[in-house]
């Protein structure tokens, strides 16, 4: 099912997280552009629709416009300047987000060749939960998990104990 050099770990946590939370019968929209998680969702028998790839700081109105149930966000809220307005524009009901977590080993991530790939923000779990609530979401569940690396150093080893992803369901207040 995850064949090639996709994230198989992340991706099979991310799925199983889903399949806990949100029923395949509930329409979603996936915050980003179709990509081989959102496929995978599609293969799974979730009806999934996606943003364009527009800026989402700048034009929030796929999210004002969509008639989904549900949202996902998966590692999306660490590229944008203004994350709470993108979460607060949500008109869904439900969220299902991920995002990577800061590493007091590591520095955020940063692609020189692509102002698009690379974060503005690498959260702690409290921060992001904070944002949640402070943009009127209620967080229902959550998970942790680390990304280990074959590489060797003290770096890759700790990726083998610290967590690295956070993932969280949550359920607009009303």
């Amino acid at each position: 099912m995850y064949e090639g050099k996709f994230p198989h770990k992340r991706y099979r946590l991310t799925l199983d997280f889903l399949k806990q939370h949100i029923s395949s019968t509930e329409t979603i929209l996936d915050l980003g552009v179709a990509n081989p998680l959102s496929n995978r969702m599609k293969d799974m028998g979730y009806s999934v629709s996606n943003t364009e790839g527009e800026d989402l700081d700048l034009n929030t109105n796929s999210l004002l416009d969509s008639k989904a149930e549900v949202v996902t966000a998966f590692e999306i809220f660490e590229h944008l300047v203004s994350p709470f307005s993108v979460l607060n524009s949500i008109k869904a009901k439900k969220l299902v987000a991920s995002v990577p977590l800061r590493l007091w080993f590591a520095k955020a991530y940063r692609n020189k060749k692509d102002e698009r790939d690379q974060h503005f923000h690498e959260f702690e779990d409290w921060q992001f939960d904070w944002l949640l609530s402070k943009a009127g979401w209620e967080i229902k569940a959550r998970k942790k998990w680390t990304n280990p690396t074959k590489k060797i150093g003290i770096r890759p080893l700790m990726r083998w104990f610290v967590p690295r992803y956070y993932i969280v369901y949550a359920e607009r207040r009303p």
